[in-house]
């Protein structure tokens, strides 16, 4: 009997686990959305959706590490690539921001700007190559 009991309490207590861990906002499925430069009188089209949980969350470990400045940023182009992280669950309203990215000549450098919060972030060069070869779709 007693074992009976503890199995149905475990059996509970997993489930009010999974519950809390299913609703919380942190573990919604997100995804990237991608606009590439036109060329074009500013205009940018979509260009890829990255749907990719693990790409996601590098993309997002990437752009969370960023040493990123309060700065008003004057690029001399337009951005090469803008993304938004999306919830896949459409009926979750959360406002997108807008990144703005710039991929150096030489190709090894990513540049970021949120253009309205006035944020800058130059990435490093091991986050940069994460960063372009999964927004790009190119290594």
């Amino acid at each position: 009997m007693k074992l009976h009991k503890l199995i149905f309490i475990l059996t509970i207590g997993v489930l009010f686990f999974l519950t809390g861990c299913a609703e919380d906002p942190d573990y919604e499925e997100q995804y990237i959305e991608v606009e590439k430069w036109a060329g074009d009188d500013n205009i940018y089209k979509v260009d890829r959706e990255i749907t990719s949980t693990k790409e996601v969350d590098e993309v997002r470990k990437a752009v969370d590490q960023a040493d990123w400045t309060t700065a008003k940023a004057s690029m001399a182009r337009p951005a090469d690539y803008r993304f938004t992280f999306q919830f896949t669950d459409r009926r979750i309203d959360a406002k997108a921001v807008l990144y703005e990215l710039w991929i150096s000549p030489d190709k090894d450098r990513v540049e970021l700007v949120i253009d309205a919060e006035s944020k800058y972030a130059q990435l490093n060069k091991k986050d940069s190559a994460v960063v372009i070869e999964i927004v790009t779709g190119d290594e």
